[in-house]
């Protein structure tokens, strides 16, 4: 179900965002649940009525609608950054779709600073998600134990979730803003990412919430480690298991739940994946973690061949957010970076070991960073970091700017998406 924004001079979300919903669960029976340990086949309701957004017995139900918001809004930005980078192109006939794949987004395109996460935008579901995660937030910290059962692990949800939008907002625009506040940098987004993540990390603790507090730990380690901050952002990633994993939720109740990349490449056949990312091998070994297959029909458009991912198999496949592996390439790039390339080159084998592909060996840093690009692109294949480490490694696209693009126009040089015209309009400290 769809959220409805109230549009303010306070900015698109600079007003309350007004939640209608059907209630057809108790709220006593959502209030005994741990939010922190959701099975993957809960429906998460996305709004709730305002009348009990601020009742402390809705507290469950109120981090329920935030889990929602930021699970759709994750789909669709994997497929936005993937078409903007290398990972996906566009097979659709619309076009209002084709500035991502083109890369010469505007800030006046309606799709990606209006439109739903359902119809593939961005601005708005990321900035709905962020909301719903600092509204939940604020009333939580504000509200009682007495009040409010699992208060803190609820607490460490909301603030988990708060920084990994705030993430999405840092690395996937040019710019943002935040309720009625100015313009923000990147950089300024991903510091207000690693104060909700300390927060998440200190609550999940008290809390007793291990697989919060993990999950905590690789997201403030990613914003420490867009911050530059290598040494702390290591220190982090170290203290995340082998075999931990965090997903995003999904299903096919609802086309607002289902696994948008999914939907878009293998169900919708409106995107295919790139060509860098077909065929992919490591000395000749075929890699497992890159597996791509043609499946001999054209898109939507009718002539794009459809090469298909088989990372996320249905509608319901669950979307990682977090894991040991983007852990331990964080920690394999901090170690290059302090002097230690052979820390990088085991890690980069442990890796490699299980997934059974040739030992990877050299003593040039720069070609142990090389490595360490390229392990990130296929270890973290279709999770939302293409399009940052394009920006911060500054990866030259294929085809480059100025070249035709086959449906009309010319390749661009977007490589972050600009700050949309509807926020310009209705925030007035911008």
């Amino acid at each position: 179900m769809k959220p409805t924004s109230t549009h303010t001079r306070g900015g698109v979300f600079g007003g309350s965002i007004r939640r209608q919903i059907t209630l057809c669960l108790l709220i006593p029976a959502l209030a005994a649940c741990d939010a922190l340990d959701r099975a993957l086949n809960v429906e998460t309701p996305s709004t709730i009525p305002a009348a009990l957004a601020d009742n402390p017995a809705a507290a469950s139900l109120l981090v329920q609608g935030m889990l929602a918001d930021f699970d759709c809004a994750f789909g669709s930005y994997i497929v936005i950054g993937g078409l903007v980078t290398d990972e996906l192109i566009e097979a659709s006939a619309l076009a209002n779709r084709w500035p991502y794949d083109r890369r010469d987004v505007q800030p006046s395109d309606i799709r990606y600073g209006t439109f739903s996460c359902e119809n593939l935008g961005v601005y708005v579901p990321v900035s709905t998600a962020r909301f719903t995660a600092d509204d939940a937030l604020a009333k939580l910290e504000r509200w009682t134990d007495a009040e409010v059962a699992n208060r803190t692990s609820l607490v460490s949800t909301a603030a988990a979730y708060s920084g990994y939008s705030h993430i999405l907002l840092g690395e996937g625009f040019c710019s943002a803003a935040i309720d009625t506040g100015p313009e923000l940098t990147p950089a300024q987004i991903f510091g207000l990412a690693e104060q909700k993540f300390t927060r998440a990390i200190e609550a999940a603790q008290a809390a007793g919430s291990d697989s919060i507090r993990h999950m905590a730990l690789v997201g403030r380690a990613r914003a420490r480690l867009n911050l530059g901050n290598y040494a702390d952002a290591a220190a982090d990633a170290m203290l995340v298991p082998q075999g931990f994993t965090a997903f995003a939720s999904a299903s096919n109740a609802s086309t607002r739940r289902q696994n948008r990349i999914f939907t878009q490449n293998r169900l919708g056949t409106i995107v295919s994946v790139g060509p860098e990312y077909r065929d992919i091998q490591f000395n000749g070994v075929p890699d497992p973690r890159v597996v791509v297959t043609q499946s001999g029909r054209n898109g939507a458009d009718g002539f794009t061949p459809m090469w298909e991912q088989n990372k996320y198999t249905s509608e319901g496949s669950p979307i990682v957010i977090a894991s040991w592996k983007e852990a331990r390439l964080i920690v394999a790039e901090a170690a290059l970076r302090g002097g230690n390339p052979q820390a990088a080159v085991e890690i980069i084998n442990v890796l490699h070991a299980r997934a059974g592909l040739p030992a990877f060996s050299s003593s040039n840093p720069d070609e142990i960073m090389a490595q360490i690009i390229e392990e990130r692109r296929r270890e973290l294949f279709l999770e939302s970091h293409r399009l940052w480490d394009v920006n911060r490694f500054g990866i030259n696209l294929d085809p480059p700017a100025g070249t035709p693009y086959v449906k009309g126009g010319l390749y661009g040089n977007t490589t972050c998406l600009p700050l949309p015209n509807v926020e310009r309009a209705n925030n007035p400290n911008i």
